[in-house]
């Protein structure tokens, strides 16, 4: 037991090494880090929580919350290696499951959507990243390498190897190849996308309007005749967004 818990602190504390650029030495990283501070308390919050102890798991997720600003209840089951940028406005659900190498940052929301009893809380698989400000509710199954952009809602499930953008969230992208984490700030503008579609498709289709009334002109028919072609829709990034891109 002690093993692992050594492995998994050894893991929180060696990731942001890996993933924050301003870390330069433990000291600060110990001390000035307040998503690291968080996750140590949560870990002895939820051991004695799981012990069935009553009221002290509270008390310690309430101190960590003064002092760090992230709220974690001590029943949500936190993986190894979990970085929790800034972290101020974290709030993660009792019934929570955050997989390994998760990178959450400030102001993101593991919810519930009401007072259901029993898992009314998202789990994610390893190395989702949520961006600044999002928001996952209910009993939602995030995929392994899921990014979510920020200021995403996300009500649904998503599989494994996707970006959601968006409220509601919708999957814009999806590839088997994994990603920068940190690049949670490259992501697509699936509405961009979407408009510039339907201009083009505008656009033809005045262009087949005016080709149109310049044969009917010259051939003395009546436009009233004329059949404009009709849009169905093919574009496949159009498609996607209408029916909510399988979120």
């Amino acid at each position: 037991m002690f093993k692992t818990l050594f492995r998994t602190l050894s893991a929180d504390f060696q990731i942001i090494f890996d993933r924050d650029p301003a870390a330069r030495n433990w000291l600060e990283v110990l001390f000035c880090y307040p998503g690291l501070q968080a996750l140590l308390l949560h870990r002895l919050a939820h051991r004695l929580y799981s012990l069935r102890m009553p009221f002290v798991p509270r008390l310690i997720s309430h101190l960590a919350r003064f002092f760090t600003g992230i709220e974690i209840h001590p029943g949500a089951q936190i993986g190894q290696g979990v970085f929790i940028d800034h972290g101020m406005g974290v709030v993660i659900g009792e019934t929570a499951i955050v997989g390994n190498y998760a990178l959450i940052y400030q102001g993101v929301t593991l919810g519930g959507t009401g007072k259901e009893s029993g898992k009314r809380h998202p789990t994610l698989g390893e190395n989702v990243v949520v961006g600044a400000g999002a928001k996952v509710l209910g009993n939602l199954s995030i995929g392994d390498n899921v990014r979510i952009g920020a200021g995403s809602v996300v009500l649904r499930d998503v599989p494994p190897d996707c970006t959601v953008v968006g409220v509601p969230g919708r999957i814009v992208y999806r590839s088997g190849v994994r990603v920068n984490p940190l690049d949670h700030g490259q992501l697509p503008d699936s509405e961009a996308q979407v408009i510039r579609a339907l201009l083009d498709r505008i656009e033809t289709l005045e262009q087949q309007v005016q080709s149109l009334q310049k044969t009917a002109h010259s051939t003395h028919h009546l436009l009233e005749d004329i059949r404009v072609p009709v849009c169905r829709l093919e574009d496949r990034v159009i498609e996607q967004y209408l029916d909510g891109s399988g979120i």
